[in-house]
Formats: C-alpha cells, sequence, structure tokens
C-alpha cells in the first residue's frame, strides 16, 4: 500500500533525549514479507532493574490477547517493568487460545533469554485482527536475535517498527529539571485509522529516567489520558488493542517521587502531559487521508461529561467531517451533531464560531453572519469549532480530522 504523506507531516524526525536505564533493539521478523515489503516490523526495550510503570489500556470488549495480559501483568507485578516487545502486521487479536499460546511463547522468550520474572514482561501487537500466527513462537523466536543487539535507543528505528497505516514515525520528548537533575521523558506512538480512544489502532510508550511510585504514575497517567489520548479521534472507532504505557526507569537517582506534595511533582507531571498530548494530536494529524485538523472546544455545559458527549459528536459526524475536507462551511451540520448528543442545552443562548468568525447566535444564525468569511476558515488546514450551550460553566476540548476519499481508499486496501 503507498501511502501519501500526510500534510502535517514534521519535516524531520525530533531530536530525542537519552533515556539512561533503557535499551532497545528493533528488527525484521517479516510480518508485511507477503505483500513485498521488506521493513523491520518488531522492537524490544529492556529497562534497568527497579523500573516502575503504568498502563491504560481498551475498553473495548473484544480487547486482544497482549492487552489482557498487560493487565495482569501490571497488576500481578505490582508495576514493575523490565521488557517491552511490540510488533505490527498482526494485532493478535480474536485469535483465540492461539492468541494465548503465542504470548506464552513469548513471555517464556523474554524471560529465558533476559533472565526476568514474567510479570515484569509487557507485549504489545498492532496489525490485521482475527488472523493467528503460522506458529506460537513466532515472534518469540526472534526474541534472543533482538536481545542480543540492545543499545541505546534508535527511537526513530523503534516509531517506525511499530507502525501500520502511518504515514510517517511519531515521536516526542524533552528534558527537564527537577530538583535540579536534568530528567528525561521520550515517547513515540503509532496511530493513524481506528482511532476514537477510550482509549484507539493506537500503541504509545513514554519512557523517563525520573523515579516516581507505580501507584502514583498510574493515577498521573489515567488524568493525563482523559485529556490527550482519550480526547482524540479520527474515525470514532476504538481498537482492540489499545495501549498506553510509561516506564519510568529511576536511573536519574535519588527518591522517588511517591506523593503529588512532592516538589517534583508538578514538573513532572507537565512533562509527562506535555509529551502525551503531542503524540496525542500527531495521531490525529495523522489520520487515515486526512488534510484538515480541527481542534473542537465546547462550552456552557451541565458538566464535562456532557461537553466531551457534545464534542465527540460533532468531531466524529461524518457529515461535519466531510465538510471540513470539502471545506464547506455548513454550521447547520454543527447544530444537528449538539441536538442529537441529547445533552441539555438553551436554545436561545446556543452559539457557534468557526475561529474567531460567529456563525450563530441566540439560538439562530448570526445576524452579522458573512458566509464567505465562514468559509475562508474552512478552507484553512487547521482552525477551531467552538461552540455554547448556554446552560452552565463546563467546557472541553476534542480534537479530529476530516473524512476525505483518501481515508476510504486506505481502509478498502488495509488487507493488501
Amino acid at each position: 500500500m503507498n501511502l501519501k504523506p500526510s500534510p502535517f507531516a514534521p519535516a524531520r524526525f525530533p531530536v530525542l533525549p537519552e533515556v539512561k536505564g533503557v535499551r532497545a533493539a528493533t528488527g525484521s521478523r517479516g510480518f508485511y514479507a507477503r505483500r513485498g515489503i521488506t521493513r523491520d516490523d518488531v522492537f524490544l526495550f529492556a529497562f534497568d532493574e527497579g523500573t516502575t510503570c503504568a498502563g491504560v489500556y481498551t475498553v473495548s470488549h473484544t480487547a486482544s490477547a497482549d492487552v489482557r495480559w498487560c493487565r495482569e501483568a501490571l497488576g500481578e507485578g505490582g508495576g514493575a517493568a523490565r521488557a517491552l516487545i511490540a510488533n505490527s502486521g498482526n494485532s493478535n487479536a480474536f485469535t483465540g487460545p492461539k492468541g494465548v499460546e503465542k504470548n506464552e511463547a513469548t513471555l517464556k522468550a523474554l524471560t529465558g533469554t533476559l533472565g526476568i520474572d514474567r510479570h515484569t514482561c509487557f507485549i504489545a501487537a498492532t496489525g490485521v485482527i482475527g488472523e493467528p500466527l503460522p506458529d506460537p513462537n513466532y515472534v518469540g523466536a526472534f526474541v534472543p536475535d533482538l536481545a542480543a543487539k540492545l543499545a541505546a535507543p534508535d527511537w526513530q528505528a523503534c516509531a517506525r517498527a511499530f507502525m501500520t497505516t502511518d504515514t510517517y514515525p511519531k515521536a516526542s520528548g524533552r528534558t527537564i529539571s527537577l530538583a535540579g537533575v536534568p530528567t528525561a521523558f521520550a515517547g513515540i506512538a503509532k496511530g493513524s485509522g481506528m482511532i476514537a480512544p477510550n482509549m484507539a489502532t493506537m500503541l504509545s510508550y513514554v519512557f523517563t529516567d525520573a523515579a516516581i511510585d507505580a501507584d502514583l504514575l498510574q493515577d498521573l497517567l489515567e488524568d493525563i489520558t482523559d485529556e490527550t489520548f482519550n480526547a482524540i479521534t479520527v474515525d470514532g472507532d476504538t481498537s482492540t488493542s489499545d495501549t498506553l504505557m510509561v516506564f519510568a526507569t529511576g536511573a536519574t537517582g535519588g527518591a522517588p517521587i511517591e506523593t503529588r506534595q512532592d516538589e517534583r511533582f508538578p514538573a513532572f507531571a507537565a512533562a509527562l502531559h506535555a509529551t502525551c498530548l503531542d503524540l496525542a494530536l500527531q495521531v490525529v494529524k495523522d489520520g487515515e487521508g486526512a488534510s484538515k485538523f480541527v481542534t473542537v472546544r465546547v462550552e456552557g455545559t451541565v458538566s464535562q461529561l456532557s461537553a466531551r458527549i457534545v464534542a465527540c459528536e460533532i468531531a466524529n459526524s461524518p457529515l461535519i467531517k466531510t465538510a471540513m475536507a470539502a471545506g464547506d462551511a455548513n454550521w447547520g451540520r454543527v447544530v444537528m451533531a449538539v441536538g442529537k448528543s441529547l445533552e441539555p442545552i438553551v436554545m436561545d443562548r446556543l452559539a457557534i464560531w468557526f475561529d474567531d468568525v460567529q456563525v450563530a447566535s441566540g439560538g439562530a444564525r448570526a445576524p452579522d453572519y458573512d458566509e464567505a468569511a465562514a468559509s475562508a476558515v474552512f478552507a484553512k488546514p487547521e482552525f477551531t469549532i467552538r461552540v455554547d450551550l448556554g446552560v452552565d460553566a463546563f467546557s472541553t476540548t476534542v480534537w479530529t480530522c476530516d473524512l476525505t476519499h483518501g481515508y476510504v481508499d486506505i481502509n478498502g486496501a488495509y488487507r493488501t
């Protein structure tokens, strides 16, 4: 499948900092061989002893075997982590007992090769659903080769290894000071379609050499996820494999952050939030066939949940998304989406803006409505739809993209 690069693809891969206590390797296991493609499609990360982790996973009732294992490992291992392995090309979802056998073989290889406990090993896969691997040890047999190559991460190689319909590798990083100690954050993500996270097909991993308590990290990650990865949508579909994990090696030394009252916590939380938000927005900007990146801001609602529901109705509406693609400022479709949300509104106070151009007010078309000005906004590659329901003071923001013929072309040929 020849994919046209996203118009939002960066000119170059970002420079990510070294994260102490992290080693990685990539390789080609042949998941794309039948399509005539040779590329790295597996990565392995190894972490120093003492690494803590946190994870948020898909809420899908058909979650993959890999997701189910990660949930178990996170609980049974008490938030300890020593290894992460992921492949693209096959999601190991809806594969029945064979999917579990694949994971068991992979875990046996990881524990035997690296000498670590199975509940410190995390597994992920992304790609076609419902196709079992020809050999349960297909990934496991590759572990010794990867382990022999472990070294300081080549972040770009790792980000490329788990791409599927992504048109560019996604990464974000920063170095901050925690009580005077330089501390690194580096994250990679993949995702382009099947994106509407309640936790989307999205995998994202963030690595830091800070030290932080596993339970505190889990609570923080869940809060951040609601404001980042759970606030994006490409097509309204939640994947079987959605995974977001953070690994903190503690290799910078010093006592771990154990409470929100720790003076280092605000800076740590801000850096993790910034990394996650950057990665999440890149997923939307690389939405399958996307040509527009749109912020949906909903205000004046009875609750934040109500705001989220309305925002998602707007962001997921095929009618609105195709209007975005065509540059048609059809604000009536926004009115439709608000109404079908069934959330409380005050009709006579309902107002809508495209960027700073008001198109509706007082429950009707704005008195000074300017079609040309509204259309000029919709012709831009990035813009904001803002809606005020006039009920109360709650609000939220969701990010989305348009729906083009490119989306149909990509998904019509996904398995070829």
